[in-house]
């Protein structure tokens, strides 16, 4: 089966023995919405390919969440192999639509003394400015682009595909059940004097808004949990699943917001964005946005990660103390940056 998946990619590679050196299902350490298996593969003579590698595969049996694992496959089958970016190397992937089953075969980046951070620790500044010059290329390199409209145009958006449907309808429910039924989740949205439907409602705005603006490729989930940093404070992003295009400062500010403590975040994020923009003339964007506008954006696309960012997110999926550090950062930003007047305008 790995052969099979091993040469769509690298035709001629032979996969001659396999041994699992671990896995882990839902609910162990970070194992968020896909399980993982750790694996030394030996290859036919002249493979030049990791000897471990990592296999995602679902979560559980359940189809819920195959339009995420499809859209992942596409991106490492499809897209991977022309960016310049700090990403995975991938061996190939296969989804299965009957089953709603997949295999991704990613490097073990522990191979290259990555690191995997999250909230509970201080992030250096120089760390997401390398995060922000990662993101200034991907987007540079698909701004605005016709590809959009011919070889590209499977990619899905914020407002059409399966993605979209599940994050803007299908998972409604699942976070409204986290609201009525999370004590700190009720009262942080209590705290912001508004309620999931019209939480749901602003976003649902933003993405329209959002969709007349210049459209890029974007990681879709840029959250400092789906980063790693290596030796020299170089970073990257792992975990595809929510790959669309859209608006650039959907990545920004996921990234922001989730990378610094409300201090640093207070202190740093103007001039984060304006390094930000800045790369992206350097990067050959003839007329990228102008800060006045990229800050209002910046501030309006909060309620995304207010919303569906972690309100979706159970206590399981990563722990008591991520969930909530997400949550305080997400919403104090929200007070802080008049989130909820922005978002009003487009009511």
């Amino acid at each position: 089966m790995l052969t099979a998946v091993i040469r769509r990619l690298y035709p001629g590679v032979t996969v001659d023995s396999v041994e699992i050196v671990e896995s882990k299902s839902y609910g162990q350490e970070m194992v968020s919405t896909a399980a993982r298996a750790v694996l030394d593969l030996t290859y036919s003579a002249g493979a030049d390919l990791p000897a471990r590698v990592v296999l995602k595969l679902a979560r559980d049996s359940s189809k819920f969440l195959a339009p995420f694992y499809e859209n992942e496959v596409d991106f490492y089958n499809n897209l991977r192999g022309e960016l310049s970016i700090e990403a995975p190397r991938t061996l190939g992937g296969h989804y299965d639509p009957e089953s709603g089953q997949f295999g991704l075969l990613l490097e073990d980046l522990n191979q290259r003394d990555a690191h995997f951070p999250n909230v509970t620790e201080e992030i250096r500044l120089g760390v997401v400015e390398s995060l922000l010059d990662e993101l200034a290329k991907l987007h540079a390199g698909y701004w605005q682009s016709p590809r959009f409209d011919t070889d590209l145009d499977w990619v899905q958006s914020h407002r059409q595909g399966k993605v979209s449907h599940l994050q803007n309808e299908a998972v409604t429910p699942v976070i409204q059940h986290e609201i009525d039924n999370e004590n700190f989740k009720r009262e942080m949205v209590q705290r912001l004097r508004t309620s999931g439907p019209m939480l749901r409602a602003g976003m649902i705005a933003v993405q329209k808004h959002h969709s007349t603006l210049a459209q890029t490729l974007l990681h879709g989930d840029a959250h400092l949990g789906n980063t790693y940093i290596l030796p020299g404070d170089k970073g990257g992003f792992l975990d595809w699943q929510l790959m669309v295009r859209g608006y650039c400062m959907h990545d920004v500010n996921y990234l922001v917001t989730t990378a610094l403590s409300i201090e640093q975040r207070r202190n740093n994020e103007e001039s984060l964005l304006r390094r930000y923009l800045s790369r992206l003339s350097d990067l050959g964007i003839e007329r990228p946005p102008s800060f006045d506008e990229a800050w209002r954006e910046y501030r309006r696309t909060l309620v995304w990660g207010v919303y569906y960012g972690w309100l979706t997110t159970p206590i399981g999926n990563y722990g008591w103390e991520i969930n909530v550090l997400n949550h305080l950062r997400l919403t104090t930003a929200y007070e802080d940056l008049d989130t909820a007047r922005l978002v009003a305008e487009l009511l």
